[in-house]
Order: C-alpha cells, then sequence, then structure tokens
C-alpha cells in the first residue's frame, strides 16, 4: 500500500561514462537488472530506499486498520479486514527480502524505520476514527497504490518487478473491499451517507499527495524514469487516478471536496481529463517531517511490537540454531 515518490534519494554514481552507458543500453532494451548484475552505485541506492521505503509502508500501513478489526461492524467485515492486514504484513516481507538482495539486512532497514530515519508513506500519519475511514483507505489509498504499483511489475529490477506481480494483484481485492464500503454506506441510512462523505472529504487530499511532489519539484523523478524505476512521472499518475476516481464518486453520490474539479476535454492530448485545484504542500511536507497528527503514535506502536516481540525472534533464532547444531551432527555421524 504504498505510492509516495521518492523522499531523498541519492541517485549520484561515480562509475566510468562507458560504464554507465552500456548500463543504460541494457536498460534500454528492457533487459531486467539481477541482483548479481553490475549496476551503478546511484541505481542501487534508488532502489534500496524505494523499496526499503515501500516496505516500510507496508508494515506502518497495517496499523490504521489493524486498530479496527475488533470494532468492524459484522463478521464478515472483521473477517476480510483481518486478511486484508495480514496481506499487507506479507507485502512488506516480500519487499524486505527484494531489498536484501542489494546488499542491505532487514535489521538495518527496521532499525531505519524505528528510529525514525527512514521514510514510509505520509498517508499513514492520518487518524481513522469512523468505520468510513475503512472504505476510504481502501478505495482511495489502495486506489492510489495500485495507480503507482502496477507499473512497478515492469521495474528495471528483477526483484522488484517480480515481487510487484503478486501484491497487486492482492492490493485489487483491497480496492475493491474498500469501495464496496464506500458503496454501502453511501446507499444507507443519512447517517451513513454522511460518514461516508465526511471519509472523503478527508482522505481526498491526501491521497491525491500520495504521488509526491510536482515533477518540477521532485528531483531525481527523470534519473529514475531513465533507469526505467519508474514508468510514469508523479504528476501522470495523479492525473490518471484523478481521472479514474472522479466517475467512481458520482456513482456512490458522493462530492469530491474540489471546487475547481471540472473537465477538461482539451486535457490528455485531446482525450480528456479533469483539472484539480492546487495542492496544500505545506500540509505534505509538515506530515512526512513528523507534524502529522499520528506520526509519533504510528513510530511508537511499531517501536512497541518490536520490543514486544523480542521473545519470539529469539526463539526463532534459538531453533534454528539448534536445527543446524542437529543437522551438522548427524552429517558428521555419517562420515
Amino acid at each position: 500500500m504504498y505510492s509516495q515518490g521518492l523522499i531523498g534519494a541519492d541517485s549520484s554514481s561515480e562509475e566510468t561514462p562507458e560504464f554507465l552507458a552500456k548500463f543504460q543500453e541494457r536498460i534500454d532494451r528492457e533487459e531486467k537488472i539481477e541482483p548479481n548484475d553490475p549496476m551503478p552505485s546511484g541505481y542501487r541506492k534508488t532502489l534500496v530506499r524505494q523499496i526499503g521505503q515501500h516496505a516500510h509502508s507496508e508494515i506502518v500501513g497495517m496499523l490504521p486498520e489493524g486498530n479496527w478489526i475488533t470494532r468492524a461492524p459484522t463478521l464478515r467485515r472483521k473477517v476480510a479486514l483481518l486478511a486484508k492486514v495480514q496481506d499487507e504484513g506479507g507485502h512488506g516481507l516480500y519487499l524486505y527480502s527484494a531489498a536484501e538482495t542489494l546488499g542491505v539486512t532487514r535489521k538495518q532497514m527496521t532499525e531505519e524505520l524505528l528510529s525514525g530515519k527512514a521514510k514510509y508513506s505520509s498517508i499513514f500519519n492520518y487518524p481513522t476514527p469512523t468505520w468510513a475511514d475503512m472504505g476510504a483507505i481502501g478505495w482511495l489509498v489502495d486506489g492510489a497504490a495500485i495507480m503507482n504499483q502496477i507499473p512497478l511489475c515492469r521495474c528495471s529490477f528483477g526483484p522488484y518487478a517480480r515481487a510487484m506481480v503478486r501484491v497487486c494483484k492482492e492490493e485489487s481485492f483491497h480496492q475493491r473491499q474498500g469501495y464496496e464500503i464506500m458503496v454501502t454506506l453511501a446507499h444507507g441510512s443519512p447517517e451513513q451517507k454522511e460518514m461516508a462523505q465526511d471519509a472523503l472529504n478527508r482522505w481526498w487530499w491526501p491521497s491525491i499527495m500520495m504521488f509526491g511532489p510536482h515533477d518540477s519539484d521532485s528531483t531525481n523523478s527523470d534519473q529514475s524514469m531513465a533507469w526505467k524505476i519508474k514508468r510514469f512521472t508523479n504528476d501522470e499518475l495523479r492525473q490518471k487516478f484523478v481521472d479514474a476516481t472522479v466517475p467512481q464518486a458520482e456513482y456512490l453520490g458522493l462530492t469530491i471536496p474540489d471546487p475547481d474539479l471540472k473537465w477538461n476535454a482539451d486535457k490528455n492530448d485531446g482525450k480528456g481529463g479533469y483539472d484539480f485545484g492546487p495542492i496544500d504542500w505545506n500540509e505534505f511536507w509538515t506530515v512526512v517531517k513528523g507534524g502529522g497528527k499520528m506520526n509519533v503514535d504510528r513510530l511508537s506502536a511499531r517501536n512497541k511490537a518490536w520490543d514486544d516481540g523480542e521473545w519470539v525472534r529469539d526463539a526463532a533464532l534459538a531453533h534454528a540454531k539448534k536445527q543446524a547444531a542437529r543437522k551438522a551432527s548427524t552429517t558428521l555421524a555419517a562420515e
């Protein structure tokens, strides 16, 4: 459940022009880059940062929805939400594994997350006060994530691209689950529809911000595009999301909280698209830098979970050590 533009990446490389040119030729031929292949240091650093942020986002993204598992309105909703949260945890594990192929350890990535050094998608630093938030997150947040993640299935780095195939299949179910919640609320009682509208009002702009800064302010986007880590720019993905989502809101009978939203027949090379109002980037950067309503709570929850799970990790390591010793003993006896 990740869609935010990469924040703070360092794409600089120190290799020779000849090496960089040959590497780019491989990229241009659409060859997949595998972990043991020669690659520019900037390519590796960008991937470590992006995949790490993506993995952290999946793990932290379990918290807003996990908070509603015990309060879901029906058993069916509870089971579906529980399955979704488990999926997000699995996505994080796939992505940590992909990052590990680049030489970074899971311990290092986890320590950077828990210390606040590593970034995760700022969308998870907003509160979820009502059940309608579960619908809005699935519909809007997962919808934005899918818009960004489907092109990642064609990322030039093989392990990342392959991990994203399964992630995207599962995220598509999450998006439909969220939209179905919104359909139920929007077509329910006046109070339920009001709840759905309130959730849309609160999540619309943060979802738009998920794609990251405008292209003109995204310093590393061009290099990521050249390396085909990304296939579309932040603004292109944001526009696709708006164009796809507005008709869905109309079907629900809900109003997008943007007075400047209007259809523009000349947009997208004459195919048409929606113009939308200015984004509050001050809010975006405030949340990214730790000033969101839930930043402190999210990191506190992750640190508590890490501390509480220490005995599980210790037990797993002890068991693995015991099994290794038993295998070594058996091998020695056989000799």
